[in-house]
């Protein structure tokens, strides 16, 4: 695998799996690639939520807007530049706030082969 850098426009953004929400994700690199990681992006709509058990271990950037993620602790709300990590088997309850958010995100192992 050689060195790649990637933008929002490389992201084939979709529809969360099992999510009616306007929330939207996209990988760049996944099992498919033979990386031991996914990456990609995420968008998020205005106001928007989801409830999920972490199926892997997440790591959230947030790049524009702001997100907060409630668990079994305080509610944790990042802005840009700032990371959040939801460890394997946490639920969560990841929330948008009026302007929406663009993140990115590494998951380990790959999410798409853990929700199989």
């Amino acid at each position: 695998m050689k060195v790649r850098k990637f933008s929002i426009a490389d992201a084939a953004l979709q529809r969360s799996p099992g999510q009616d929400a306007e929330i939207f994700a996209g990988n760049l690199v996944d099992e498919r690639d033979g990386a031991a990681v996914t990456i990609g992006y995420g968008r998020y709509a205005p106001e928007q939520s989801l409830s999920e058990t972490m199926a892997v271990d997440d790591i959230m950037i947030v790049l524009e807007g702001r997100i907060s993620v409630s668990s079994d602790g305080p509610t944790v709300t990042a802005g840009p530049g700032e990371i959040v990590h939801m460890p394997k088997g946490s639920e969560v309850i990841i929330r948008s706030h009026e302007e929406g958010a663009l993140t990115a995100y590494v998951t380990y192992p790959h999410w798409r082969t853990a929700r199989a």
